[in-house]
């Protein structure tokens, strides 16, 4: 309705309204713009941010670490291939091959090495 009037108003004002269409499309446009960047920031960054984090945890999975699937499964890492781990699960040793993209947590605390240099 509002975009309606516009018209109106510039088809019958001519050059007197060009003034007050430039106002009402700034009003308009304003909130439009707001969004965008509230959205911005309350949902994509967030998301590429998380999405980050799990990309460097898949890329830094080591032998030996502990893991936990997306399905629940806890199990310790035996291989690491491009897009496959072997898990070892539980006491009787079942060993599961599963896509690296469904890990969901890597339990194991890796010391940072570049933290950990010697200062002479």
């Amino acid at each position: 309705m509002d975009l309606i009037t516009l018209l109106a108003a510039t088809a019958t004002d001519g050059s007197a309204a060009t003034g007050g269409t430039m106002e009402s499309m700034l009003i308009t446009f304003v909130p439009l713009v707001l969004m965008l960047v509230l959205f911005y920031f309350l949902l994509i960054r967030p998301e590429k941010k998380r999405a980050a984090k799990m990309k460097e945890m898949l890329d830094n999975l080591q032998v030996a670490d502990e893991v936990v699937t997306t399905g629940g499964i806890i199990g310790r890492v035996l291989s690491v291939k491009e897009d496959t781990v072997l898990i070892e699960t539980g006491g009787d040793r079942t060993r599961i091959r599963i896509l690296r993209s469904s890990i969901a947590e890597n339990r194991t605390v890796h010391e940072n090495v570049e933290s950990l240099t010697i200062k002479k």
